[in-house]
């Protein structure tokens, strides 16, 4: 889960009863600030049910149904979340040592104020409070569009890469467990040609799942979600959870408002859509 502080735009907007929530650690990154610092990623997957508040430990999904998965007649569990959209391989303790995934990055089509959107592909989350984790982010400052990629060993601080990032860089993202409480965060933009690689020690970490998400990033000054960025469509591509395709797994698919979930092929394809902002016009639902 991304955390960002809410950015301030040159006109104040009006707050509506959230809270800046204090604990949450600020990045590195310094494009795009506001109240306490700048807005951040990570952290689990959040229930619907919880109002978009983010909570410690396992999170257990609000809606459950199950839809045919692809054309070879296959079913999904399907679960509703405030904050991610996307799939998720789960299991037991212990399961999971990598995920992958590539994608196109977004544009930002900033025209509401402030927004937000992260995508990235990670361990744990669904059902525990850690999470390992590496993406890039598109977020709207008023109606400028800011790229940047960044990794999180949730519950610590993210950190932003320096590393330039623009509409239509091709990424290819893996999170790989090491052994000894290690992990090895990857990122590579062939676009722009880079590749930043981290090893990071997490004890504790359940590796109970494997994700590929997009997510409205926290927080509103209470503790919610930030509005979501019109980023159009995210297509991942080659999805893999322990270096075989996520279908495999039978992972269930998140949804979250203002978004839609493509069906999962078994090459480990699908795609994230924004559908509209459902909330108040700008000003009044930027924070």
């Amino acid at each position: 889960m991304r955390r960002r502080w809410p950015v301030f735009a040159a006109t104040i907007p009006l707050v509506l009863g959230w809270v800046l929530v204090a604990a949450y650690p600020a990045a590195a990154h310094t494009g795009v600030t506001g109240p306490g610092g700048p807005v951040q990623p990570g952290g689990p997957l959040i229930s619907a049910s919880a109002g978009g508040t983010p909570q410690t430990g396992a999170v257990t999904p609000h809606t459950s149904t199950t839809r045919p998965q692809t054309a070879t007649g296959g079913r999904t569990t399907v679960v509703t979340s405030s904050n991610w959209a996307g799939y998720a391989a789960t299991g037991s303790a212990g399961q999971f040592t990598s995920v992958s995934s590539s994608w196109i990055q977004p544009a930002g089509q900033c025209s509401r104020g402030n927004q937000y959107a992260a995508f990235w592909v990670g361990l744990d989350g669904y059902s525990s409070s850690t999470v390992e984790q590496t993406g890039s982010e598109v977020d709207c400052a008023g109606r400028t569009p800011q790229y940047y990629a960044w990794w999180e060993m949730y519950p610590g601080a993210s950190v932003d890469f320096p590393n330039r990032v623009r509409a239509g860089d091709h990424f290819s993202a893996s999170v790989t467990y090491l052994g000894s409480n290690q992990f090895k965060l990857m990122i590579s933009d062939s676009t722009q040609s880079w590749t930043q690689s981290v090893t990071q020690t997490l004890a504790g970490a359940a590796r109970s799942s494997a994700e590929v998400i997009a997510e409205a990033p926290c927080c509103t000054f209470f503790g919610g979600i930030l509005p979501l960025t019109n980023f159009g469509t995210v297509r991942f591509t080659g999805a893999t959870a322990n270096s075989a395709s996520l279908y495999t797994f039978n992972p269930v698919e998140i949804t979250m408002p203002d978004t839609s979930v493509s069906a999962l092929t078994n090459s480990g394809n699908f795609n994230v859509s924004y559908t509209g902002y459902s909330g108040f016009p700008w000003p009044f639902g930027g924070f």
